[in-house]
This record gives C-alpha cells, structure tokens and sequence, in this order.
C-alpha cells in the first residue's frame, strides 16, 4: 500500500538520458536513422510522442511507404531506396505481403528493439530545449504521458525527425512556411496565392463488407451537404485507405498549431462521405459494408522547413544537378496539391516528374545557424517546390538515415555536422553510406579498405546472353512495348523477334535511348524501322545503322499494332526490363508528360514496367551476344543497376554457380558483405496493397562461402534480403574465397551486385 500525506505540490519523477545522439521523431525517417546510426556504435536515444513507430506508414494513418519508384508511373527504372529504407521494404513484403499495416508496426518496432544501442521512448513529446550557447543545444526536455515521467535527454548531436520540427523550433533554427516566390529562386512553378502555399492533411479510413446489410447512422458533427465536396460525383464505395489522399484539408490554415482544427473538419468530411456513400442511394454495392477503422490523428504533409548550407529547389530536381557532397537521391514528382484540398474545384494534385532521380546534397540535412542539429525526415532545407518532391516518406527516411551516418563520423572525431564539409569528409561520408546498399547516383564505391579490390576474380560461368530458351509466350501488342537491352559503346548488331498476324499489316519498330546515359527516359531517337507483317508466324531481323556513343540502355521500342502478336517469354535476367507505354492516373502519368511551357518542366513520353506475373521481357535473340554480365561487375562499385546490369549473372546452364577470389598472399577476414538482386524497381508498398511474392525472383535464397580448404565458414538457406552482412566470430586466414550459390528458379539465373571483404 502507498499513502502520501497532503502536499502543496509535487512533481512527476525524472530520468536523465545522456547519449550519443537524440533522435526526435519515430516516424520512419527517425527509425531508419536510428538504427543506421546505432549499427555504426552511437548510442541513439529515439523520442517518438505516439504510442507506436512509423508516422505516416504506422496503424494510425496508414498511409503506404512511397519514393522514387513512384508506384512503377514514371521513368525511374531500379530507384527503390537502399541501406535500411530497402531492408525494411524487403523484410515486410517477406512478412506481410498482404499489406496489414498492424503487422507493419511489429516490423518496425521488432527492427528498433533489436538495436541493444537504441534507448526507446514511445509516448513521450519533447517540449523544451537547454542550451549551451546562441549555437548549441544541450539538451532536450521530453514527458511521457503514460509513466508520468520528465525525460532530460543529453548529448553532443540532435536530430530532428519530428516532422513539424520541434526540437529546430524550440531551439531557434532558422525555417519557413509557406511557398517561395518564384523569383527567389527562378522557380517558375512556384505556387499563386490563389493556389495556396501549403499542402493539408489527410484522414482514412477502411471498410469491411460484413456479408449482411448494415445501416449507418451518422454523427451529428458528419458534413450534411456532400456537394460541398465538389469530388463527390466521382465517389465509390470500393476505394479505403491512402487511396482517399485526396481527403485532404488545412492548406490555409497553420499546419502545425491548427492541426486539431484540421483534424475536425477531416473528421466531417470522412463521416459526411461515408454517410453519402451509405444513405444518399447511389451505392447499392454498398449495403453491406460498415466503418472498420477511421484515422483519429490526421497524416501531415507539410508545415516547417528548416534551412541549412543549401536550399534545394525545382531546378535541381528538373535538371538533375549534380552536387558532390550528394548523399541522397529522390524521384517522386514534384507534386503540390491545392491549399483548400478536399473543398478545391482544382484537380487534387498537380505532380511534374522529371527525366530521372536527382540528387539531394549533404548541406541541406543539417541547420544553418545550430550547429549541433540534423535536419531529417520533411523538414530539411528545400524550397516549398523542392519540397513537393522530397517530402514522400522513402525519400525522407533515405536521407535521414545519411544524416545518421554523418553524426557517426561526428562523433568518432569529435565534429560538428557542418565540419563534414568544411574538413573535406563528405568523401568518406559517402564511402561508409555505400558500405550499407546505401545507393547515391554518380558515385561509386571506393573503399581502400576492401580486400576485393587486390583479389583476382573469376566465375564458374558469365552469361552471354544470346537468346531466352523455351515456350515463348504470344500477347498481342495491344499497347506499345520497349525492351530496355544494356549495350557497349560501338554499332548495334542485329536482333531477331518474332511475331503472329492474323491478317497482313506492318510494324514500327524504333530505336532510343536516354539523352542521359544513367537515365531511363527514352527521349532520343537513333532509327526506325517499317516491317512488313503477313498472316502465320513471323521471324523478323532487325538491322539499325546507329552507334552507342556510351554504355547505357537502348530500347527497342515497338509501337502499338493490337492486329499484330508479340512473342514474349517467362524468363527474367538481372537487368534486363521490357517497359511499356501506358497510363498510371495514381501518379499522374497519361502516357506523356506535356506541361504547360511557363512551368519549367520537361515534356516526355512514360515507358514503366508491369507488374509480375506480367511484364514479361521480349522473346529476341541477339547473336553478337550481350556481354555485360562478367563476375569483375562485382567490383565495379555500384550495387544496382543504371546505365549497365552491374551484376555477375551466371548461365543457365551451369549446374553449380560460384565465384571465386583469389590473392597472392593469404588475407586475413573478418567481415564479408554480399549484395544479392531484389528488384529495386519494385515499389514494394508497404501497406493497402497485396503482393504477389514475398522473395523477389531475382535474389539468391541459398549459398555458401568456403574459405581455401573448402571449409564452409557461412552459408544462408533462407535469404530475401539484399545486403547479407556476414560478421565471423573469428577472422579466417585464407588464400581464396569462393561463394557458392543456387539459381532462384530455372526460369531466373543466379546473379550479384557486389562482394567486399574486410580484416
């Protein structure tokens, strides 16, 4: 029994945390920076104010996890997000390819707790700030509603990952809210006021067909007048989820300190749909539905910006400058959406792409004016249209997590974040973020310390690709088709295809590549071709005169023609991708790109993927052979691939693939890191959709690493994820490694981005 006399006052218990590193925010960016932060040894306090992780991807918004893929709607071919954005794709696609976002939340929560350097605190806010000087925090003060106690969390950095940016506000960060002018930065589609200067919130929620009739009696706070809604003529009963983002609201209102205001009216609006989609009539497929699940707190898109050393804005985006502190790249659109949402007679999104990913610099994840503070997540430096880009939560968390790896190195040398640039460490920076999958455009690894670099390599096999074996499939050409084929600088040789007709006709056949070699955008083209078709079975050669200046991706590109079947195959290859000229209205793409001119966006043609099981690659035969799948990619620095495959694939034929490392003199190794193929193209949503694999075709399941006296010293039987870091419990003193390893499927050869070993 506890019994307190009377007091005039008390106070809740406190706890001081002292750490290496303070992570505000447990949305996804504050997850993927902790871990990477505490792989690399800090000791991470993560202060999440909700009672579970995940922010905008977790149960309560349960909005799915998006970036530079872009639901496969636009031209950024392999642009999934590595190092722990991707392993975390990886894992709940493996676990919950159903989508469940409850079962997203364990994923999350099991990957943090995991970590015996992450000290989390869920349910607690950070409230106030101590500093040492005008500069320098030093601490945070934080309070847990559910325990009752005051957190002081100590530490020489802080990140920011809070999504409104708390610990910059309180500290007195420099930010902003609202749109730049486009002359402040030449951006020309910088929003009119008419148009609004911030994007809203947005509220879900889910259905449930009970298999009986189920009545619904609104809530007096429900919107009575649908029409007030001018999309409710387009209202059905099928869609739940994130794929209502478009209930949106409170562009014109502050997105920070009017949210509950904000999260009323969406509260309005959802019971005021469903009550239309229940009793207005209209939805008769509707009689048997009920309300799952409502959102109680809104998912936010946008409040404050932070500025740091950089401010990115449109053109960098749209042009795909090159910065060489980059330790990033994003890929969505820049979409902004009206400020009066759901209320709006504009279209709910305005989404530009550009022709490729873009790169996102160093300077723009750490404050300006506080030296000790990281900028993660939404809030780091980017104008209001940059923003529009940089905002989607994979691109956020993948910069947060290089801002992770950065106070890595603050800490081991006694920095502060902007000395990184200044003392000529970005290099090593991107090094170590490499290390990890972590992927930055243009920048390969180079790590001296790999013992790969001095080993000789060689393969039991290389495919040359010639020709895909077996049944083929016949489709008719119902939309037009491109096979993306990686091609060597010199002439194109011949190529072989076949096609049925069930009556005569000609088809046009088109060679393009990119104008930028590591792009995917097929905006050049370098011949074309008429050939005649006639009825039956058609074998069919086709001879362009053009040259490849560069190693990069043609596209044999064969137009439309339904009258006219096209032999596809069931084979898929590392790097090799038939993409298609279609329609994907989620993202905004309508086959071409064709924006006003006065914008200053870019005018092209959407070639994407299908999904699997669809998809398939052209059946063609290419007799010179495709030479680019040898086993020394395996060192050429970059882990997916861009301009090239970047991989070793094995034949085929070859019964027992491996590769084998030699050096002149024994090495000693410690630590071995294998990269394995899982389709960076695929979006891999975390929640909503439903998957149909949960290990990607591509990725080797089962291999085995022997050291010189065939002693195997790891082996994995199981594998789905890309990056396999084997951590031996004693260094192995060898003159050779060889990694055996299966083929995924007979229909899928065996193939890997990279090795790297380490004493």
């Amino acid at each position: 029994m506890i019994k307190s006399e009377a007091a005039g006052q008390r106070s809740f218990p406190g706890k001081n945390i002292d750490v290496d590193l303070v992570i505000a925010g447990g949305g996804l960016s504050g997850v993927c920076a902790s871990i990477t932060a505490a792989r690399q040894g800090l000791k991470v306090a993560l202060v999440q104010d909700r009672p579970v992780l995940g922010g905008n991807s977790s149960s309560e918004v349960r909005l799915w996890i998006l970036g530079a893929t872009s639901h496969m709607g636009n031209n950024n071919r392999w642009a999934r997000e590595g190092g722990l954005v991707d392993e975390l794709l990886v894992e709940n696609t493996y676990r919950n390819p159903e989508g469940n976002p409850l079962i997203f939340d364990t994923i999350l929560l099991d990957k943090v707790t995991s970590e015996p350097n992450i000290t989390l605190l869920l349910n607690t806010a950070v409230y106030a700030v101590d500093k040492k000087d005008a500069q320098t925090i030093r601490s945070l003060k934080a309070f847990c509603s559910q325990n009752q106690t005051e957190y002081t969390l100590t530490a020489p950095l802080f990140m920011d990952a809070s999504g409104d940016g708390v610990v910059g506000f309180l500290s007195g960060a420099a930010f902003r809210m609202g749109a730049e002018a486009k002359e402040e930065f030449g951006e020309l589609f910088a929003p009119s006021e008419e148009y609004g200067e911030l994007l809203g919130h947005s509220l879900y929620f889910y259905s449930k067909d009970t298999g009986r009739p189920v009545k619904f009696v609104p809530p007096a706070y429900a919107l009575d007048d649908i029409t007030k809604v001018p999309k409710f003529k387009s209202f059905n009963a099928r869609e739940f989820g994130c794929k209502l983002w478009w209930i949106e609201y409170g562009g014109r209102l502050d997105t920070v300190h009017d949210t509950e205001i904000i999260k009323w009216e969406l509260w309005k609006v959802v019971y005021g749909v469903w009550n239309y989609i229940k009793n207005s009539g209209n939805f008769p497929e509707a009689e048997n539905l009920t309300l799952e699940w409502v959102g109680t707190i809104p998912g936010k898109r946008e409040s404050r910006r932070f500025e740091g050393d950089y401010m990115m804005r449109q053109q960098d985006i749209v042009e795909q400058r090159q910065h060489d502190d980059a330790i990033a790249f994003g890929g969505w659109s820049i979409d902004l959406h009206p400020a009066d949402g759901v209320f709006s007679e504009k279209p709910a999104c305005n989404q530009w792409h550009s022709k490729g990913v873009y790169q996102i610099p160093y300077r723009s994840v750490y404050s300006r004016n506080i030296s000790n503070l990281f900028l993660a997540g939404r809030l780091i430096s980017a104008s209001h249209v940059a923003f529009a880009s940089t905002r989607v939560m994979a691109t956020a968390a993948y910069v947060s997590q290089a801002g992770a790896m950065a106070a890595a190195i603050c800490k081991e040398k006694g920095i502060l974040p902007a000395d990184i640039v200044h003392q000529g460490l970005v290099h090593s920076l991107q090094q170590r973020l490499l290390r990890t999958g972590h992927y930055i455009p243009g920048v390969h690894a180079q790590d001296e310390k790999d013992l790969v670099k001095s080993a000789t390599i060689t393969a039991s096999s290389e495919l040359v690709f010639t020709e895909f074996t077996g049944t083929p499939l016949k489709k008719p050409l119902d939309v037009a088709v491109a096979q993306m084929i990686p091609l060597q600088p010199g002439k194109i040789g011949p190529l072989t295809f076949h096609a049925d007709a069930t009556e005569a006709t000609t088809l046009e056949v088109e060679l393009r590549i990119s104008s930028k070699a590591a792009n995917h955008t097929p905006d050049v083209t370098l011949a074309r071709q008429t050939l005649p078709i006639h009825p039956g079975r058609n074998c069919l050669q086709l001879n362009f005169d053009a040259e490849i200046q560069e190693s990069a991706y043609a596209f044999i590109t064969f137009l439309k023609n339904p009258l006219v079947q096209l032999h596809r195959t069931e084979k898929r290859i590392t790097g090799m991708l038939s993409v298609f000229n279609t329609i994907n209205k989620a993202v905004s793409n309508y086959g071409k790109q064709t924006p006003p001119a006065d914008i200053g966006m870019d005018e092209f043609e959407f070639w994407c993927p299908q999904r699997r099981p669809e998809g398939h690659n052209i059946d063609f035969k290419y007799p010179e052979g495709l030479n680019v799948f040898k086993a020394s990619n395996i060192r050429n620095g970059i882990d997916r691939p861009v301009s090239q495959p970047n991989a070793w694939v094995a034949d085929w034929q070859d019964a027992h693939p491996k590769l084998e490392l030699n050096w002149p003199a024994p090495q000693s190794i410690r630590e071995i890191d294998i990269f394995f193929d899982t389709d960076y193209d695929h979006p891999m949503e975390s929640v909503l959709m439903t998957h149909p694999e949960t290990v990607m075709p591509f990725c080797v399941r089962e291999y085995r690493v022997k050291d010189d006296k065939g002693n195997v010293i790891a082996s994995c039987s199981d594998n789905h994820q890309a990056y396999n870091r084997i951590r031996l419990s004693e260094a192995v003193t060898t003159g050779s490694l060889t990694i055996e390893v299966e083929h995924p499927s007979a229909d899928v050869p065996a193939a890997v981005f990279a090795v790297r070993c380490y004493a």
